[in-house]
């Protein structure tokens, strides 16, 4: 069978990378990771939104673009190492989309334009296996409870909570809420501790509505993570073969090297496996909804080991160079263990996989 994108995702997917080109390259994206409090650039997030790239998993109606647009926008962020919130920013608003709440309307309406910044709050625990039940509240308008690991939990205008009533929708009071930062070694994401109780919430889904917008909003963020995951293994393959022609040893170029040939055709490999699992996931997607949530699941589950080996052997193959803060290698490494992690970690997506075939 012969696969190929369409004219209009490969226009998007070519005008995504010009723009991120342009607008983010890796030298000033750099600078806003490492010495930006909020860790990305609110102007270009609302640029974002005014072209349209927060709206792609919405109804064609509404802007969107289908699950294939959406991977190829996510694999340019990763060959960019784009910091800042825009996979989380396309989930939050395709969970609104399935709340009927006029509140819930609003805010999509605001988010989808990059004027506000709405993110998901899940999790309670850092257990991933077996974890405890849900403790967080939402009634009478108030919302109580903390969550952990929220992704610019503290930039954040208005939180989509999971709690046990349902999914409550909780604006930033005048004064904030209580937001403890919680580092991690990648650079490009913000993390925080979000201290819940706050009388500007309401319920926009129930407990039953929750448990099915959240499982749809689960299995796409595993597929833009995949997404992101073949950008920055394109990116590192690209770096290596750069330096690998220019660094001489012996009076050679190393790229002449058979060995380093053999571990530069395994990275490709690995590379260009993760890109058919995503991609085949995303065409699912779209047009074969019962495959979709296996695929998904492999597609993540392959990435994120694929990624790190990659990733890895880019700064092997940079020599002494290769971990220092200077060059860049790093912050891909960084980047790829943060979405092996999240967005359903490797076990789980194996888990889901299997339990997707058995019989």
């Amino acid at each position: 069978m012969e696969f190929d994108l369409g004219e209009d995702v490969r226009l998007l997917q070519q005008s995504t990378r010009e723009l991120l080109e342009r607008e983010s390259p890796l030298s000033e994206a750099r600078a806003v990771m490492e010495d930006s409090s909020d860790g990305f650039s609110k102007s270009l997030y609302g640029q974002l939104g005014e072209l349209g790239y927060l709206s792609l998993l919405l109804p064609e109606d509404e802007g969107g673009m289908g699950s294939l647009a959406f991977v190829a926008v996510m694999e340019e962020a990763g060959r960019h190492a784009f910091p800042g919130p825009l996979l989380d920013g396309v989930l939050a608003t395709r969970a609104l989309a399935a709340c009927d709440a006029p509140d819930a309307r609003e805010w999509k309406r605001r988010a989808t334009a990059g004027e506000s910044l709405v993110v998901l709050a899940r999790s309670e625990t850092a257990e991933v296996v077996s974890p405890s039940p849900l403790a967080a509240r939402c009634s009478g308008g108030r919302a109580e409870g903390s969550k952990l690991f929220v992704p610019f939990g503290a930039q954040a205008d208005a939180l989509l909570v999971e709690t046990r009533d349902g999914l409550a929708l909780v604006a930033r009071p005048g004064t904030g809420w209580r937001a403890t930062p919680m580092p991690t070694l990648d650079h490009a994401q913000r993390f925080a501790e979000i201290e819940l109780a706050n009388d500007a919430a309401s319920l926009v889904a129930d407990a039953d509505g929750a448990a099915a917008i959240l499982a749809d909003v689960d299995r796409l963020a595993a597929l833009g993570a995949a997404a992101q995951l073949l950008g920055v293994m394109e990116r590192c393959l690209e770096m290596t073969l750069d330096y690998t022609k220019q660094r001489e040893a012996f009076g050679v170029p190393i790229a002449s090297f058979q060995a380093l040939q053999h571990r530069c055709a395994d990275m490709l490999a690995r590379t260009e496996g993760t890109r058919s699992a995503t991609y085949r996931a995303a065409w699912a997607t779209d047009h074969d909804p019962g495959e979709a949530g296996y695929l998904t699941a492999v597609a993540k589950a392959w990435a994120g080991p694929a990624a790190r080996h990659v990733c890895g052997e880019t700064i092997q193959m940079h020599g002494g160079v290769g971990f220092t803060w200077e060059y860049d290698p790093h912050i891909f490494l960084k980047r790829a263990h943060t979405l092996e992690a999240f967005y359903g970690d490797t076990r789980s997506q194996l888990d889901a996989a299997l339990d997707a075939r058995r019989l």
